[in-house]
């Protein structure tokens, strides 16, 4: 075996003792313990009509997989099958299916607006936002956080400088980190005024708001300046995303996307396993309502303790600190409580904070343990 120069990776060595100094060093941990840090919200990562979904579609012949890109062999039934049901579900024109929310953001963000065009985004938008933006062709620029007159400022002062092109605002119906909501309805009327396009990423609304489960970005599906994002890999319990808008979007994007030109198909079995989640939320209802009464019980349970009243799925309990987070996280962990810490870069500077997410997968009576473990913790 050839010997590796122990200087090659001086600068990334450094680097990753600077992370651990700052208590930002990350490494790989196994699942373990009752289920507080995953986005498998309605419990449908293991469910056994999704299961029977893939069996079924193996035992007659689809792939497990796609064989490349859809532009070449890639393109199969399932897939076609797959966007079609999603774009009658949401309501959408269109659909079009990618491997991850991830890659459909950025291919979103750095394909559609054009140079001339100018991106709003919410200052608390996804990295993969960040990575879209990075690589396309418009200029963009933040607003603070749910800060509607913000946006209408920053369109303002762009307009004054000499902007002609169009405008796309930029955020997520659900914050993955702080759990709140975007006051959607207001940064619609914004985008209307000023004759621009509204982005709205519903990876977390998704399955567990709305109508059957169709997100807190319904009341906007079919509107021709809307393009949603549906991330498959949280609520619905699969993997990839499907983005949901005019057809003119899917029809860009199938010849201009470079991340949809040159990628290999998703799996055409997974395009199944999410066709049969889609049914599933309008079949068993009961899974959204049992969640929110989760998120209920959590409210009043976790709130003595510091954890944030969102309303949501998502409830954060800011602890500032970096190491004091990682070190309580770990205390829940050796309890049989997965809790993870979140650190900076995924969250503001002196924001490191404790995800507490709530799934199905657990209980009232695991939220009431974990109650009673996280006070004790965080002494």
């Amino acid at each position: 075996m050839q010997t590796i120069d122990a200087q090659m990776f001086d600068a990334q060595t450094r680097d990753l003792a600077q992370l651990a100094v700052l208590s930002r060093r990350r490494q790989l941990i196994p699942r373990a313990g009752r289920d507080f840090s995953s986005n498998d919200y309605l419990g449908l990562a293991s469910s056994p009509r999704l299961a029977a979904a893939v069996a079924a579609a193996l035992a007659s012949g689809v792939p497990l997989g796609s064989g490349g890109s859809r532009l070449l062999r890639g393109n199969h039934l399932e897939h076609e099958a797959l966007e079609h049901e999603a774009a009658v579900f949401f309501g959408s024109e269109s659909a079009l299916f990618f491997s991850s929310g991830y890659a459909a953001n950025a291919a979103l963000l750095c394909t559609l607006p054009q140079r001339g065009d100018l991106i709003v985004y919410d200052e608390l938008v996804h990295a993969s936002a960040h990575e879209g933006m990075r690589l396309g062709r418009a200029e963009y620029r933040a607003a603070g956080h749910n800060d509607v007159d913000g946006f209408a400022d920053v369109i303002t002062s762009w307009r004054r400088e000499g902007g002609t092109g169009r405008v796309w605002i930029a955020v997520e119906s659900l914050y993955s980190m702080d759990g709140d909501r975007a006051p959607l309805g207001e940064l619609m009327q914004l985008a209307r005024r000023h004759d621009g396009y509204f982005l709205i990423d519903d990876a977390h609304g998704t399955g567990v708001f709305g109508p059957e489960g169709r997100g807190l970005a319904a009341p906007f599906d079919g509107l021709d300046n809307v393009i949603v994002l549906r991330t498959c890999g949280k609520a619905l319990g699969c993997e990839g995303a499907l983005l949901c808008g005019p057809q003119i979007m899917r029809d860009f994007l199938v010849n201009r996307s470079r991340a949809f030109i040159f990628s290999t198909a998703p799996s055409p079995l997974m395009a199944a396993a999410v066709r049969a989640a889609l049914r599933l939320l309008v079949e068993e209802p009961e899974r959204q309502n049992r969640l929110h009464a989760l998120i209920d019980i959590a409210g009043t349970a976790l709130a003595p303790f510091g954890a944030l009243v969102t309303g949501s799925q998502i409830m954060p309990v800011i602890l500032g600190d970096d190491a004091r987070t990682m070190r309580v996280a770990t205390s829940l962990q050796a309890a049989g409580f997965d809790v993870r810490g979140i650190r900076p870069p995924t969250v503001p500077a002196g924001t490191s904070r404790l995800r507490i997410s709530l799934t199905l997968n657990i209980g009232a009576d695991d939220i009431l343990a974990l109650a009673a473990k996280l006070e004790d913790a965080l002494k």
